[in-house]
């Protein structure tokens, strides 16, 4: 038999074109970062991650890293192409009612107070181990969503969408956590800069504003502010998708988010060390708190809140979407990385606190989205 000439390049286009493909790509590249930081070229790939890079105009807040750059800068594109997906579905898509945005909102809220609860109770007594209570709080989008492309079927359109729309809110709220309880006073005058800035773009809208450049360099100045002020500039990103008229939301930002912004994002911050790690460290409180938090409190609290928001008739539960499946999400809800790694770096001075902080995260992540994928996987039929 002959396998004509053109058909592995139409496979591989038809491929690469697929949300899955961007997916495997997230996936593959991560796997590279983990496996080259506990390699031999652990120290190359390491000096490659923090490879020194700062722009003087941003100030000491602004990044210095390569790392710091893809998961401050680079990532604020992943948002804004995320918030779009949003508005498409909030203006005529599966969040088209007050009912269905709410769910997502409450499954977030719960996904928070769970998790935490579970680490406050297991570091109860020590002090500096409690200040980590935000660290299992977080879901990271980035990883969450390719898994759930990669489903395919199996995942309703509107689960998926629920999904998205929850990540959202949970790192929005987890970003207020980080302003409130672990930040340091904000630089005000950059901060009503920011403010000055974003009124500017909302305006531009509201006059029907139809620009691409005037809203980029707007978004460049947002963001450039929020750095200066302290706050998460990703949240620029958000910023800009939710201020873009209709005629520029839909920008050519897809491709290369899939294929450049999240595998850099993967293969550099999944690179995290086991180096003189072993399983009785994952029983030290912090450890355990953080990893339960992960793997119990965010399914427990999302699909807990998800649930009981539809039985008393604040939420509508998204169509085509059975409660086995929005176990499946709730569990992938636990993949907690990047804010998560980010909070324990700010709760923590100790680097012994820092270690078993990020042995909880590693751990706790891979086991959520191991079951998460399991259970939707083959626990039930498309």
């Amino acid at each position: 038999m002959t396998v004509p000439t053109t058909f592995l390049p139409q496979r591989l286009r038809a491929f690469s074109c697929s949300p899955a493909g961007g997916a495997c790509a997230l996936l593959l590249a991560s796997v590279l970062g983990f496996g080259l930081a506990n390699s031999p070229w652990a120290a190359t790939y390491g000096a490659v991650a923090h490879w020194p890079l700062s722009l003087a105009v941003l100030g000491a807040q602004g990044p210095r890293t390569l790392i710091a750059w893809v998961s401050d800068g680079l990532m604020a594109l992943f948002f804004l192409t995320i918030i779009l997906e949003i508005r498409h579905e909030i203006s005529d898509g599966h969040l088209s009612s007050p009912r269905k945005v709410a769910l997502p909102l409450i499954g977030a809220l719960g996904g928070m107070v769970v998790p935490a609860l579970i680490y406050a109770v297991l570091t109860h007594g020590a002090a500096e181990a409690a200040r980590g209570w935000a660290i299992p709080i977080a879901t990271d989008a980035a990883f969450t969503l390719p898994i759930i492309l990669l489903l395919g079927a199996r995942v309703a359109p509107a689960a998926r969408v629920w999904l998205m729309a929850l990540a959202v809110f949970d790192d929005l709220l987890g970003i207020g956590v980080i302003a409130i309880f672990y930040g340091s006073a904000p630089c005000w005058p950059a901060l009503a800069g920011a403010g000055m800035v974003l009124a500017g773009l909302v305006v531009a809208r509201y006059c029907k504003v139809v620009n691409a450049g005037a809203y980029g360099l707007g978004g460049v100045l947002l963001w450039g502010l929020c750095v200066r002020a302290g706050v998460q500039p990703t949240l620029a990103g958000v910023a800009i998708g939710a201020c873009l008229p209709a005629p520029l939301a839909r920008p050519g930002l897809n491709a290369v988010v899939t294929w450049g912004v999240l595998p850099l994002f993967g293969f550099l911050n999944a690179g995290v060390s086991l180096a003189g790690a072993h399983m009785g460290m994952l029983l030290a409180p912090v450890s355990l708190g953080v990893m339960l938090g992960l793997v119990v409190g965010k399914p427990v609290g999302v699909f807990g809140a998800s649930v009981l928001a539809g039985r008393v008739g604040l939420a509508s539960l998204p169509e085509a979407t059975s409660l086995h499946m929005l176990f499946g999400l709730s569990l992938l809800c636990g993949i907690g990385f990047t804010i998560s790694l980010f909070i324990a770096s700010l709760a923590f001075t100790d680097p012994v606190l820092v270690g078993a902080a990020k042995l909880g995260i590693f751990a706790g992540s891979l086991v959520a989205a191991l079951s998460g994928w399991l259970w939707l996987r083959f626990g039930g039929r498309p």
